[in-house]
């Protein structure tokens, strides 16, 4: 079963600085249909005006993960790190027991990003931070883990590029396709749940076109085959289970 969650009908809100727009309940915008699929608690995509962004603030018991798209977003966290993070690279913060950091946009333009949630398998822990980048040809015409398991890390590691590792039940893939040679088909255990973001461009996720903004919430399927891409880039989450679909919608 895939349910379609179209681009226009996420949360949105315009603080003039930020623009922002929510697939699941966040903030001012609840849905009690949209409170996350299985562990996925929150998709964020927000651009953020030059030379502002969000002051010191606090999380815990969360995986979080930024995906840039375009700009350079600028991190200083509690437990010491100051970094920029460039379009194509991706930031993991495993919030543990509790860490105050700020993100501001670089001077230069607006940064475009995706902010992600990802519940952890269990509370707690010592926060960490950890980042890297991603050749863009390494996430073409496949599905390229960019975060998964920390027990896993290694193992994914050893056939490709290092992913970054979160304590949560979960892997998330990045792809890139355009045209009708590049696909690429993720195999789902039993039980396990998906859900695919279209970040930019379009796709056809099992023959349903999806476009930018557009989302696939994924239960009882066997298999999901990404194939016609238009320019397309794409977020894939292999989930813990949840509840069922009819149940949430």
């Amino acid at each position: 079963m895939i349910f379609r969650r179209a681009s226009a009908e996420r949360g949105w809100a315009d603080h003039g600085w930020l623009q922002t727009r929510h697939s699941f309940s966040f903030a001012d915008y609840v849905d009690p249909r949209y409170m996350g699929w299985g562990n996925l608690r929150v998709i964020n995509e927000d651009v953020i005006a030059p030379g502002t962004g969000f002051g010191m603030h606090g999380h815990r018991d969360m995986e979080i993960v930024t995906y840039v798209l375009d700009g350079e977003l600028w991190h200083r966290d509690s437990l010491g790190h100051v970094a920029a993070i460039h379009a194509g690279e991706v930031q993991r913060m495993s919030a543990g027991s509790g860490v105050r950091h700020s993100e501001f946009s670089g001077t230069q333009g607006p940064t475009h990003l995706l902010q992600i949630w990802v519940h952890p398998t269990a509370p707690g822990g010592a926060p960490s931070y950890e980042q890297t980048a991603f050749d863009p040809a390494a996430k073409r015409a496949r599905l390229l883990p960019i975060a998964v398991p920390v027990d896993q890390v290694a193992a994914v590691a050893a056939h490709g590029p290092r992913p970054v590792g979160w304590r949560a039940d979960a892997v998330l893939y990045a792809g890139c396709f355009d045209g009708s040679g590049e696909a690429a088909t993720h195999t789902l255990a039993p039980g396990r749940l998906a859900y695919v973001h279209v970040v930019r461009g379009s796709v056809a996720i099992n023959g349903a076109r999806f476009d930018a903004g557009d989302a696939a919430l994924v239960q009882e399927e066997s298999a999901l085959h990404l194939t016609d891409g238009h320019e397309a880039e794409v977020l894939l989450f292999d989930l813990a289970p949840a509840a069922p679909l009819a149940e949430r919608l």
